[in-house]
């Protein structure tokens, strides 16, 4: 086979080879209802999240003792991350009356109340539900206090599109309980 001929085949293989790019998604931010009575400046620490969900790949579910992780579907950025930046940005909404930051944007204040969550599951449930179970806690003010939550949503279509809707809700959901507890009331 002449030399041309040769580098040309290798120059294809590894096209090839190679897997598609990924999809990247995004949570995003849902409206909810407007709470007063809440703390002036409010910061929000970097959410936790359990380790299980530290991945680009969008876990589907974690049901039955394995991980169905969805392979070429993933996170825009890293879940922590877009969790607290979301978070915000539902808090924002909901706290027209605050000034709401994360602890690790460029802005910083001294908060009247400071936001703490941890999220140990973000995921879809065998009844096809998304799950996000967690705790909350506020401290700062006459607002302290902490909250155990369990929050779901369906899908509002197949596929990953449908999973990542059903996500943005039960963060959406989240913000609601946050709100609620930052203005003092039971959620």
């Amino acid at each position: 086979m002449p030399i041309s001929r040769r580098w040309l085949l290798l120059a294809a293989l590894p096209a090839a080879c190679s897997s598609p790019n990924p999809t990247l998604y995004t949570l995003a931010a849902q409206p909810g209802a407007v709470v007063a009575g809440a703390p002036r400046v409010v910061e929000v620490r970097g959410v936790a999240i359990a380790r299980y969900l530290e991945r680009s790949q969008i876990v589907r579910s974690s049901e039955d003792y394995r991980l169905d992780v969805i392979g070429n579907d993933w996170w825009g950025e890293p879940l922590d991350a877009m969790l607290t930046r979301v978070l915000v940005q539902n808090l924002t909404q909901r706290l027209p009356g605050s000034t709401v930051f994360g602890e690790n944007g460029a802005v910083s204040a001294t908060p009247d109340a400071t936001l703490g969550v941890n999220v140990q599951r973000l995921d879809q449930g065998h009844d096809g539900a998304v799950v996000l179970s967690g705790q909350i806690s506020v401290t700062g003010g006459r607002r302290e206090g902490t909250q155990t939550l369990r929050l779901t949503a369906m899908p509002p279509a197949a596929g990953t599109p449908g999973l990542v809707a059903a996500m943005s809700v039960v963060v959406g959901q989240l913000a609601d309980a946050a709100a609620a507890l930052l203005a003092g009331r039971a959620a």
